[in-house]
């Protein structure tokens, strides 16, 4: 049974910092790419940072430069590093993990899911 389970959200102030982890269990964080996904009320969800197993990272224009993305192995955490967050930052932020293929950015490549973790700028 792969759980997945975020943390770090909160509300901070534009220009803020946030960090976001992610614990699986069932799941071993080294074996396969993974990302972070969010999705403002009333917007789809949009894919934010991927990474790929050998290590290779993509984000999405919005956060490139301010977001980063990364993993503990020893740990079997999945981080995403945020800083100088902006108001359009706020959303409910997702972890992914089982990569099926395709854009790493697109929701429909993965195939487990965290149950959220909140992220409010103001």
């Amino acid at each position: 049974h792969v759980q997945l389970v975020e943390s770090g959200g909160g509300s901070v102030q534009a220009g803020g910092s946030l960090r976001l982890s992610c614990v699986a269990s069932g799941y071993i964080v080294s074996g396969g790419s993974m990302a972070w996904f969010r999705q403002a009320p009333g917007k789809e969800r949009e894919g934010v940072a991927g990474r790929c197993t050998y290590g290779g990272t993509v984000y999405t224009d919005s956060v490139k430069g301010r977001f980063t993305i990364s993993k503990d192995n020893a740990k079997n955490t999945l981080y995403l590093q945020m800083n100088s967050l902006k108001p359009e930052d706020t959303a409910m932020y997702y972890c992914a993990a089982h990569y099926v293929g395709g854009s790493m950015m697109n929701p429909q490549s993965f195939d487990y899911w965290g149950q959220g973790t909140q992220v409010t700028v103001s």
